[in-house]
């Protein structure tokens, strides 16, 4: 039996990932002192199920954002260039720490960062990518793309199509791409399906346009649901949870 034909027999719809999480994600919960800027019991959580994943077979990459930390736009009068870099390391922390939970979950992980960041992470290359995920690890990718004015969003559509994924999941904090914000509009409906070129026209806000115009033109398919637990991503894997197909 063939490796993809094994996953399918497991239940898997996917054999190469590309999972986005955005900080808030996994910030930490709670008021004061204690709450810190990483909710490490939950990290530990998703540790645990990339390396289960990893262990079934799935080759599981991982890009994470910054918003529990930093984003370039909170920098006020500072200048934008100078704000993004602050984020795009911010990136690096949450990556190292999700690197050191998948670890003492027993599996394996490499940190590929954009810029040359030794010894905190190795120098991305699409090649030692490929290769870290044939070998059992799961990698994370920091620094975002390297350049200023673009989000994790752009990076994370950028990666999955670099290391030719399967699926580029987004776990967001509701189920799915909306016609309007359900939070606020309550005649919004979600899009079971919906191109890129869709979302640009329709000016949604689930991925950034610069990500939807590469999407339109390189992505692999995308798939934005709800984590709301660690065994979501389990689900979304499997194509068995809520939420919205993207394609191009």
């Amino acid at each position: 039996m063939n490796r993809n034909a094994d996953l399918l027999s497991k239940g898997y719809r996917y054999r190469r990932v590309l999972l986005k999480l955005s900080g808030e994600a996994v910030s930490g919960r709670g008021n004061g002192e204690d709450a810190g800027i990483i909710d490490f019991p939950l990290l530990d959580r998703i540790a645990q199920t990339l390396t289960r994943l990893a262990g079934d077979g799935l080759e599981i990459a991982v890009i994470f954002g910054a918003g529990n930390i930093w984003r370039g736009r909170s920098g006020g009068g500072m200048d934008r260039v100078t704000a993004d870099r602050m984020g795009m390391l911010a990136t690096v922390i949450n990556c190292l720490a999700g690197m050191d939970a998948v670890r003492r979950a027993g599996g394996k992980a490499v940190l590929f960062t954009s810029t040359p960041m030794m010894p905190y992470g190795e120098y991305y290359s699409t090649d030692r990518a490929k290769a870290a995920l044939a070998g059992g690890n799961v990698v994370f990718f920091g620094g975002g793309t390297g350049s200023p004015y673009f989000s994790t969003d752009t990076a994370g559509i950028l990666r999955a199509a670099e290391i030719g994924a399967d699926v580029f999941l987004l776990a967001k904090n509701i189920d799915g791409i909306y016609s309007g914000d359900p939070r606020k509009d309550s005649s919004a409906v979600r899009y079971e399906k919906i191109t890129y070129s869709d979302m640009m026209k329709k000016q949604l806000k689930g991925i950034d346009l610069t990500a939807s115009a590469f999407g339109a033109d390189f992505g692999p398919e995308a798939f934005a649901f709800l984590l709301s637990d660690p065994e979501d991503i389990v689900k979304a894997v499997r194509g068995g949870c809520a939420g919205t197909v993207i394609t191009k």
